[in-house]
């Protein structure tokens, strides 16, 4: 009988995923999954998995003798010195055949269940690729003598990212474009269940790509979740001209490393070292392609960080189901909006703003921002590494301004540069940056909550889901208003300034 609990927890976070059976043989491993019910270290997918180590090792890779997996420690499910290990060592080393990935799309073996598998994965739009590798990773566990099953088995039983969250804590996010993404993901498992039906229904059981067991959409749900929290987009196939393709791979015992923006590790590929030593290892059965080495020295203790990307908090909780407190490239989203602004700009002190109506040559450098158009991409944002993006920036310091003269005396670039102080004067840019601070109180406004009040739920205790959920909208918050406090200062230095040389 199938486990039902991770269908209720999708039914609750969208309120429109029906329950279905899988048929439990002989020959396949059952596809049934459970709900998150922790953000911290979850359940293997078996109570006693085999041995992730001795197995890469067993197949011809290599694992540092310091390396050890904690689980329940600090740190959560990952890698571990048991004792210093210096700079420049190497940490790991797989060879080419232990990563799992998905043959590509353009190219089909043959007749049977990989050329069904394949004909699935085209289903899947390019935006959601950890569904096609999720395919071929159902696949796998559902096979008894899967060459992967002792990697597979090692895999957590349960995920912290948002589609499996609870309604009231999906609610609990209070975000918008994190609400949407959401919504977009629970909708697409949902709709490719029934495709997956409508292909399988007639194929014949040894063609089957999942022992003629049904896939229903919490399964789909835990292989997406699966790949997008640990697959390394890496190098694939070369081409001629020197480029390479881009390949999704799950990679055991590497994909255990936990995250950092200061990493004491990275990864290399065969091809980007140029290593000649790399080709030939001691007591290894085939040529290692990916190697893990030591950024820094790892002391007795410490994890084994690599940097999964510079990304927000969006993509880490979405992807990975984390959160990152103090994230440098965290930022919210906002819609270009000339009604908006001009509410903004007014709420900032700006007489008679024209963000509604801009003048032809305004509409023209709009336009060469992509903010204008019938191909506009009107989502700009606000804080990361920018603090306010260009675009938005640009524009707002060229629609604060009659003055087309000296606009035109600036290129796009430096009108898009906070680090460009002023461009189009000291009264255009108070004007400017007013206005965005006004935009930060407006998207504060958005929340139901004020940060204090999250701070409160905290501390009085709640689930580890509600927990993630709080700590991601905090987050947001914080964001907004860490950008306010910066904006604030440039503007009370250039008023002094002014007021310096008045």
């Amino acid at each position: 009988m199938v486990n039902l609990a991770a269908s209720k927890m999708l039914m609750a976070t969208r309120d429109f995923l029906s329950s279905s059976s899988t048929a439990s043989l002989t020959h396949f491993r059952p596809l049934t999954c459970t709900a998150s019910s922790t953000a911290s270290n979850p359940a293997r997918l078996v109570p006693h998995p085999p041995d992730l180590i001795r197995w890469v090792r067993m197949e011809g890779g290599f694992v540092h003798q310091a390396l050890k997996i904690a689980d329940g420690s600090s740190y959560g499910f990952g890698v571990v010195a048991s004792e210093d290990i210096p700079k420049g060592s190497d940490l790991i080393a797989l060879p080419d055949h232990l990563p799992l990935r998905f043959d590509s799309l353009d190219s089909d073996s043959g007749f049977g269940s990989e050329s069904v598998l394949l004909q699935l994965a085209r289903q899947v739009p390019e935006e959601l690729w950890a569904m096609r590798l999720g395919l071929k990773l159902l696949q796998e566990r559902a096979t008894v003598d899967s060459f992967w099953w002792p990697y597979i088995s090692n895999l957590p039983e349960t995920y912290s990212v948002p589609i499996f969250f609870p309604g009231e804590d999906i609610r609990n996010l209070q975000y918008a474009p994190l609400l949407y993404q959401v919504n977009k993901r629970c909708r697409f498992l949902l709709d490719f269940e029934k495709d997956i039906n409508r292909i399988l229904v007639n194929v014949r059981r040894d063609d089957h790509p999942f022992g003629c067991q049904d896939v229903d959409a919490s399964s789909l749900g835990w292989a997406m979740s699966a790949v997008s929290s640990r697959a390394f987009r890496l190098h694939g196939e070369r081409f001629p001209d020197g480029t390479s393709s881009d390949v999704p791979m799950m990679l055991p015992f590497i994909d255990t490393c936990n995250h950092s923006f200061n990493p004491n590790a990275r990864i290399l590929q065969e091809q980007d070292t140029r290593n000649p030593k790399m080709l030939v290892k001691a007591g290894f059965l085939s040529c290692p392609i990916l190697l893990v080495v030591a950024e820094t020295q790892i002391k007795q203790d410490d994890p084994v960080l690599l940097n999964y990307g510079c990304l927000n908090n969006d993509f880490f909780l979405l992807d990975y189901g984390f959160v990152v407190p103090s994230n440098p490239y965290d930022c919210i989203e906002l819609k270009y909006d000339g009604a908006l602004l001009d509410a903004a700009s007014i709420a900032a002190g700006v007489a008679a703003p024209n963000f509604s109506s801009p003048a032809p040559w305004q509409q023209q450098i709009l336009s060469q921002l992509n903010l204008e158009g019938e191909a506009a991409l009107l989502k700009v944002s606000l804080g990361g590494p920018e603090l306010v993006e260009g675009r938005l920036l640009a524009a707002l310091r060229v629609l604060l301004t009659n003055d087309m003269e000296k606009v035109q005396k600036h290129d796009l670039s430096g009108l898009k540069d906070l680090s460009v102080e002023a461009p189009l004067g000291v009264s255009n840019e108070v004007a400017a940056l007013r206005t965005v601070i006004a935009l930060c109180v407006i998207a504060l406004g958005h929340f139901p909550t004020k940060l204090m009040e999250d701070e409160s739920l905290l501390k009085g205790g709640v689930s580890s889901l509600t927990e993630l959920a709080i700590q991601f909208r905090i987050q947001k918050k914080s964001v907004i208003i860490d950008v306010m406090r910066d904006l604030t200062r440039r503007v009370k230095m250039l008023l002094s300034k002014e007021t310096a040389t008045a």
